[in-house]
């Protein structure tokens, strides 16, 4: 839908004309009853079970030299994992008390609810870096997100809250979420400029604070006000996305930055009686199975940018999409319920999984054999979906400018036995270095920690420029294909006149291959060219070919012994962010002799 129409008279009308706002059941209500019946007893026990031990637990403590920690080491996993735990306890408390309300649960809730409303800053360090002054505080993806937390928790429990709590709740989420987001222009994520593209932050705080004025907000003029603006940013963010659904975040950051979007698209969906459908059309159902499209194996995804190879979909989410736009492949991507409430940042997901959980069976979702996404790029490649250990291919062209990017033009992976055997690793430990002028220093986001070639020992450079031209791209049943110019992805410095790579899944080969093709050419006489995969497994060699992980899980590459030297290049406890650290090897594949021009091919096999 063209979310740029809305006007706020237009909003104002419909919401003047909407029915009672009710986007979950009320306690003891037939509906509530119904929900409850549905998620079974021992979810509940076990919620009150761990609700109860909060009860007697100690309130994590915030304080301000925590806060610093950040602006003076760059780290950000002190404050932030008390600030989850702290907010952990607050939502298991919370839907205890939902479901059962009796009160137990209540005295400390309130003080729990207290302490966040006492908190000097709702915005993460790495994003305020500062304590905030009281009259300008920053409104952050963490304050978003707290805005919306605090209105739901009144929703749900609002009646059985103290009087004062409550006033100090409303007060406190208008002067940091709602009167900033309505009264400043100074939010980066706002609008997209020609200095910087919106992002996954547009979504979540537009959620957040939006969706926290469609729970509080009683003028109905400036709730129009408020819900107008937040369209107009929704329709920069969409645009984030290509004309087929994809985004160049990657799955990880579709289930947050998108997942919000979908927050809020349920929340004003209730609010206008269906007035103002956000998830409406082809596009949107096409971005909703992003997921699916970029699945390579059950529990494998394409790990491109800031993403991983194994993220977490909300199971509220999938189930809500799957019911709303009719998409049952959907529930059968892997995902479990999750009903102990730990994994969660934000309230609206632990809520939305039990109100929405997973069906406990769904058949398996099974994409197709090849995805292909135009504009960024990206081809996906299943020898056999109906095999899980079958061999897939993912693989991306794009430029180095991209939402959380990395200079990753030209980068591949391979799966083989369910594994990743041959990875783009993925994200970094997010750290001040990480999102500053450091950024490609870091392993994780430089091209030399990408499956990509290193030219006269330069690695590709930042920037839009520094891009690869889709030559030729197929799909037949006997191969998949992606031809690439990937000279303008590497610096002058580099000395390099042509690099053409082409990476096809080959399906006529029983068991399927890879064969991976590097054509390159020096603007000099004479250059230093070297072809690189990498890989979370160990690597040998033996008879002439490198042997890769495990037979059953692993990859056996065959190339000219005679004319190419390979090396290992290992590095250890490469550290990742929500991730445990992991050891990465370069496998570097040098011609003998420098030339002015030359070809370096791989043939890439299942280990048998």
């Amino acid at each position: 839908m063209d979310l740029r129409r809305w006007n706020v008279r237009h909003v104002g009308m419909v919401l003047a004309a909407a029915p009672d706002f009710a986007p979950f059941p009320a306690t003891n209500t037939p509906q509530f009853e119904a929900l409850k019946a549905r998620l079974g007893a021992a979810p509940l026990a076990d919620l009150l079970a761990l609700a109860a031990r909060d009860i007697d637990a100690p309130i994590p403590a915030l304080p301000a030299h925590l806060y610093h920690e950040f602006r003076e080491t760059g780290r950000r996993e002190g404050y932030e994992d008390a600030q989850r735990d702290r907010r952990n306890m607050l939502y298991r408390l919370t839907l205890a008390e939902w479901f059962e309300g009796q009160g137990r649960f209540l005295p400390t809730l309130e003080d729990l609810a207290w302490a966040r409303l006492e908190e000097t800053n709702w915005a993460w360090p790495a994003h305020a870096r500062e304590l905030d002054r009281p009259d300008h505080p920053t409104l952050d993806l963490a304050a978003a997100m707290t805005a919306l937390d605090m209105a739901e928790m009144d929703y749900l429990i609002g009646a059985r809250l103290s009087p004062n709590l409550r006033s100090r709740l409303r007060v406190e989420v208008e002067r940091r979420a709602i009167g900033p987001f309505l009264e400043r222009d100074d939010h980066w994520w706002l609008h997209t400029t020609p200095q910087k593209q919106v992002n996954n932050w547009t979504a979540v705080c537009v959620a957040g604070v939006v969706g926290a004025a469609l729970y509080l907000e009683a003028d109905s003029d400036r709730l129009a006000r408020i819900v107008t603006r937040g369209l107009s940013s929704l329709a920069d963010y969409l645009e984030t996305f290509d004309a087929q659904g994809g985004s160049t975040e990657g799955p990880d950051y579709w289930t947050y930055g998108f997942g919000n979007y979908c927050v809020l698209a349920h929340l004003l969906h209730a609010r206008t009686g269906g007035a103002i459908d956000l998830l409406s059309g082809d596009y949107l159902r096409d971005i909703a199975q992003f997921p699916l499209r970029t699945m390579l194996a059950p529990g494998v995804w394409v790990s491109f940018s800031d993403s991983d190879s194994n993220p977490v979909f909300h199971p509220g989410l999938l189930s809500h999409l799957a019911a709303h736009l009719d998409l049952p492949g959907l529930l059968g991507m892997g995902m479990r319920n999750d009903f102990a409430v730990t994994g969660f940042n934000q309230f609206a997901w632990p809520l939305r999984q039990y109100a929405w959980p997973l069906p406990p069976t769904a058949e398996l979702a099974q994409p197709d054999v090849h995805d292909w996404y135009d504009e960024m790029g990206w081809m996906i490649s299943r020898l056999n979906p109906a095999d899980a250990n079958a061999l897939c291919l993912g693989v991306k062209g794009g430029h180095n400018d991209e939402m959380h990017n990395q200079n990753d033009v030209g980068s591949f992976m391979v799966v083989s036995g369910g594994k990743v055997v041959l990875t783009d690793p993925g994200r970094g430990r997010y750290s001040k270095a990480y999102f500053g002028p450091e950024r490609y220093a870091n392993l994780m986001a430089s091209s030399r920690g990408h499956p990509v070639p290193v030219i006269n020992g330069f690695e590709q450079a930042e920037g839009r420029q520094f891009r690869a031209t889709v030559l030729a791209h197929s799909h037949s049943a006997t191969a998949d294909r992606l031809d690439l110019d990937m000279t303008a992805a590497y610096p002058a410095g580099a000395g390099l006149k042509a690099l053409k790579r082409s990476v096809t899944l080959d399906r006529a080969t029983p068991g399927g291959r890879v064969l991976l093709e590097d054509n390159f050419e020096f603007a000099g006489s004479k250059g230093h060219f070297q072809s690189v995969l990498v890989t979370p497994m160990p690597a040998q060699l033996e008879g002439g070919a490198v042997l890769i992980g495990a037979p059953g899980a692993g990859l056996r590459v065959d190339f000219d012994a005679a004319a190419l030297d390979v090396a290992f290049d290992r590095h250890d406890g490469v550290e990742k962010q929500y991730q445990p650290a992991v050891d990465l090897i370069r496998v570097v594949f040098t011609p003998r002799q420098p030339a002015g021009q030359g070809r370096l091919a791989l043939e890439i096999s299942p280990l048998a």
